[in-house]
């Protein structure tokens, strides 16, 4: 009888051990996740623009698709990288992220070079758009791509505001703050995208003739909230790859343009009353958007002219890469 008395002290120890261990991964989680805001709001900016012009039908399985490239890409790619980088090869961090922060600069401004092409870019869409099920295919391989640039910085966020522990503390929070961040994102952009659907109904079914009207209202207003997100989105991508060169630059020790940015901010909203701190970002988010632009810019005919046919030719070498 004793005997048992201990064993079952010994499980009270255990769970006891086991719940303190996830209210921890959790508390960290919440705190990490509340770190990488930022960029989660770029996440859920950028990527309605990859549903826009498909059948209503097609967006969530759309959605889920990108949601669950997403979730691939936070575990089974990041997570144990983030990891194995942090604990033996943490100078890499660095230079991995500015790579990807030139692949967001690039795409940035790619966006904004095709918007400035006007009707011919128009054309090539709508070629593109004879063959919907190569279009979607397309649209979601790269909208996968720019998640992972993304949820790298995301995940590279969580893991530096996590205090340093055992390794499989902070792969639970790691993973946590990954399935939190990419349900809250990915549930955000299907609401985003079926509010009009939502306003069809409200309009069709309404009781009210409020309800109705916010309908009608719903659906009128919704295309043009897209436009305006694909805007927010890409000058998300150049901002935060902009950011994260300069910054990247200053961990290296390049601080020179980092610091006179921040510090050029920091003239120009030294004589503000209130709202001086959302200025403050607003300036310096606006600096490393142009830089990032520039930037993208300058890479465009890099990444087309070099980089894309050497890919191509390594594709057609070997199938797998």
């Amino acid at each position: 009888m004793s005997g048992l008395l201990a064993l079952l002290d010994d499980v009270a120890a255990i769970a006891k051990v086991a719940a303190a261990s996830i209210d921890d991964v959790a508390s960290q989680a919440a705190k990490a996740g509340a770190k990488a805001a930022g960029a989660v709001i770029d996440d859920a900016a950028v990527t309605p623009k990859y549903v826009r012009g498909f059948d209503a039908a097609r967006e969530l399985p759309i959605i889920w698709r990108i949601a669950r490239g997403s979730l691939v890409n936070k575990l089974v790619f990041l997570l144990p990288a983030g990891l194995v980088l942090r604990e033996f090869a943490p100078g890499a961090v660095t230079p991995l992220l500015m790579l990807g922060g030139c692949y967001l600069c690039f795409e940035g401004a790619e966006k904004v070079a095709h918007a400035l092409a006007g009707d011919k870019h128009a054309e090539e869409d709508a070629d593109a758009e004879g063959d919907a099920r190569r279009l979607e295919e397309q649209k979601v391989a790269g909208a996968i791509k720019t998640d992972f640039i993304l949820s790298a910085e995301i995940m590279t966020i969580a893991l530096a505001a996590i205090p340093e522990g055992s390794i499989w503390m902070e792969g639970a929070t790691l993973a946590a703050v990954a399935i939190l961040i990419t349900v809250a994102v990915y549930g955000a952009v299907a609401l985003i995208v079926k509010m009009d659907d939502l306003g069809l109904l409200m309009a069709a079914k309404g009781r009210l003739g409020a309800t109705r009207g916010l309908g009608r209202g719903l659906v009128v207003a919704m295309p043009r909230i897209l436009t305006i997100l694909m805007v927010i989105g890409t000058a998300a991508m150049l901002w935060v790859g902009g950011n994260i060169i300069l910054h990247g630059f200053a961990e290296l020790g390049f601080d020179w343009a980092y610091n006179k940015i921040h510090h050029l901010a920091d003239v120009a909203t030294g004589a503000l009353a209130t709202g001086r701190a959302a200025a403050h970002w607003v300036l310096v988010a606006a600096v490393d958007g142009v830089f990032g632009l520039g930037l993208g810019l300058i890479l465009i005919p890099v990444g087309t002219r070099i980089i894309a046919p050497i890919w191509t030719r390594l594709k057609r070498l070997n199938p797998i890469v």
